[in-house]
């Protein structure tokens, strides 16, 4: 299959054999590929180089046969966001959680619009909890993973004075009050619940509340295997509580 001024992302890039790259792309079209960009490290393919970096919006050319497609030009579209600090964090979760969820060879259009829009956000220095925690709900919705953020796992409206999990088949399910503390700790409000499903910024500890239930349905879909940028926040975190 050939592929022609195909519009992407970059997800990842890694060295390959002495002089070229693995590539992971959002695709428009064909959703997540990847791609052989080879003899990119010569002195006069710089420009080639800068266009397969992570958040790099592109347009290539390339040839398919079997999983990997054999690159044979990529140009940049605009320039990445240059993200610093808590936003770069950000920015590589957002490139791994897609690129361990998405599926090689599966169309996803809702999926590249949400990556799309998120990368801008990034950029905006829009903030970041509702920046991810909305990519997140987007990115669950894309690939058929979604549930209903207004009602709960058996249809009654969500109550925005009570908290909820997320359970990653049935939904929201309501933490009644006598259970433990932590159970109500680590559940959402539903106020956030609600803001969610009606894309309106909560208040800061409705958002805050999103963080783990929205993570305990991620890491279900993710496998056992985790997201190394998840290992990088709870590091951040220890130090941070160590100072």
């Amino acid at each position: 299959m050939r592929l022609s001024a195909e519009p992407a992302f970059v997800l990842h890039a890694r060295p390959w054999r002495e002089s070229s790259l693995l590539v992971e792309v959002l695709s428009a079209e064909h959703g997540r590929l990847g791609l052989v960009a080879r003899g990119v490290q010569g002195p006069k393919r710089h420009l080639l180089r800068s266009a397969l970096q992570p958040l790099q919006y592109i347009r290539f050319d390339a040839v398919q046969r079997g999983e990997l497609a054999t690159l044979s030009a990529a140009e940049a579209l605009d320039a990445a966001p240059r993200l610093q600090g808590d936003a770069m964090l950000a920015g590589f979760y957002l490139n791994e959680l897609t690129l361990r969820l998405a599926q090689r060879g599966d169309p996803q259009p809702e999926l590249f619009e949400a990556y799309r829009n998120t990368r801008q956000r990034l950029g905006q220095a829009d903030p970041l909890a509702w920046t991810l925690r909305r990519y997140e709900r987007d990115l669950l919705d894309a690939l058929g993973f979604g549930f209903y953020l207004n009602v709960d796992g058996d249809g009654a409206p969500i109550d925005p004075a009570a908290r909820y999990r997320l359970d990653p088949e049935f939904g929201a399910r309501r933490v009644l009050a006598d259970r433990g503390h932590g159970d109500r700790r680590n559940a959402a409000t539903g106020r956030a619940l609600l803001a969610l499903a009606a894309d309106s910024l909560p208040d800061d500890a409705d958002l805050a509340s999103l963080r783990r239930p929205i993570r305990e349905v991620l890491a279900f879909h993710l496998g056992p295997r985790g997201l190394k940028s998840w290992e990088m926040l709870g590091e951040l975190a220890r130090m941070s509580a160590g100072d």
